[in-house]
């Protein structure tokens, strides 16, 4: 544990040098803010990349392995199902208390905002254009399994991975135990590079968080208070929902689940990428005491299907816009609007921004002008960073529980 005590601590100082610096940009050198922040961001995205140079083959390796060592179908079923009924329990409730507290809070009424220049959403009005039942399907189904990892298709790859998982784990043990040996190897090997890959994370946390302050100085913190205080109110609403049934489901464990993340949390929020973390979730968990298999067939499609922070993201930003425009939507409407983002939201992971596409997509679907999502784009780096931290947080939380209801939840493998 001292290791990662170093790495939380530097990522603490990194993330406090980052406003520092950005903020001394700012204000002392204001002409040269764009370009430093575009220098300086570099840093993130060398850590950023990176981490996702390694999640397609970890992803494929280590769900491969799960299901083929699983060999029992019956199980594969089960847990899947177990999976699924917490996914869209979770979506459902997140979803529940974005609206019930943006209605509540208001924040579209007492939030005199800029009017935004809508060039800055033309990217996302094209991007959400072409959101069809057709578009989801391919973005599903992988046409080369290849393309999908050029592209870090996560969902694909899952589709992918069980395929051949289950295919495995009917072929017999004289086919399939040199495959599965293999795969295994380069699974272990890959969770290796981890620790060398998270030693960067100070420095992507630095350039992230300078970038964003040395542009938009902390004049940005005043300007959208209103917005941030109401929204990061609802994510600690779902917080403490997601804990308690944690609680209810771990006991006392759950604080040593948290204490094991807080690095990974911390991460996710400064990078505004919960990707960032996976594979060292993976490793968490696994020590945590989740059983292997479960961790590495639950948490890829976590990924894809439980994105807690998102989904609650999604009803409050829409209605906030609505609020704005003046536009009172009744309770079936909201209702049905819930019922909408809950089907559409669904494995779109893998699109850059797609919390943003999806609300576009689904405002021009209500009468709400969608060109009200420039108003949220200054502020949007700052919300998906409490968005990717609670993504994280409902992932573990999902992993751990299938694995206590199944009876693979063991001691804590550095304990034991």
């Amino acid at each position: 544990m001292k290791g990662q005590n170093k790495l939380f601590i530097a990522i603490i100082i990194a993330l406090l040098l980052g406003v520092g610096i950005g903020g001394i940009v700012h204000v002392q050198y204001p002409e040269s803010a764009e370009p430093f922040s575009k220098n300086i961001k570099l840093l993130g995205t060398v850590f950023i990349r990176l981490v996702q140079m390694i999640i397609a083959p970890l992803v494929f390796t280590t769900l491969v392995v799960g299901i083929a060592k699983m060999s029992d179908i019956k199980m594969i079923g089960r847990v899947g199902t177990k999976a699924m009924l917490w996914f869209i329990s979770a979506s459902l409730i997140s979803l529940f208390i974005g609206l019930i507290l943006v209605n509540w809070l208001e924040p579209g009424h007492v939030t005199k905002l800029p009017i935004q220049d809508v060039a800055s959403a033309d990217e996302l009005l094209k991007s959400s254009k072409s959101f069809s039942l057709e578009d989801f399907v391919k973005h599903m189904i992988p046409k080369s399994l290849f393309e999908a990892f050029a592209t870090n298709e996560v969902l694909q790859i899952v589709v992918f991975a069980i395929m051949f998982g289950v295919a495995l784990a009917n072929l017999g043990e004289e086919y399939s135990k040199p495959v599965v040996k293999l795969f295994d190897i380069i699974a272990h090997g890959i969770l290796k590079m981890v620790g060398y890959i998270m030693w960067f994370a100070p420095l992507g946390v630095l350039g992230a968080i300078a970038a964003v302050v040395a542009t938009n100085g902390f004049e940005i913190f005043k300007v959208y208070a209103i917005y941030l205080r109401d929204f990061f109110f609802a994510l600690g609403v779902l917080w403490l929902v997601l804990l308690l049934v944690g609680y209810f489901i771990l006991g006392n464990r759950l604080f040593d689940l948290l204490k094991r993340i807080k690095e990974p949390l911390l991460i996710a929020f400064s990078t505004t990428s919960s990707e960032a973390v996976f594979p060292k979730l993976v490793e968490e968990l696994e020590k945590f005491g989740c059983n292997s298999r479960v961790v590495s067939f639950i948490l890829p499609l976590g990924y894809s299907f439980n994105l807690d922070g998102s989904m609650m993201y999604m009803t409050f930003a829409s209605i906030f816009i609505a609020q704005i425009y003046g536009i009172e939507m009744t309770i079936g409407q909201q209702i049905t609007m819930l019922l909408v983002l809950m089907l559409t939201s669904k494995g779109i992971a893998g699109v850059p921004r797609a919390s943003l596409v999806i609300i576009v997509a689904t405002c021009s679907m209500f009468g709400i002008p969608p060109e009200g999502i420039a108003l949220i784009l200054p502020i949007d780096h700052f919300c998906d960073m409490g968005r990717s931290m609670t993504n994280v947080l409902g992932n573990t939380l999902a992993t751990s529980a299938v694995s206590k209801w199944e009876g693979q939840l063991t001691e804590p493998l550095d304990k034991i």
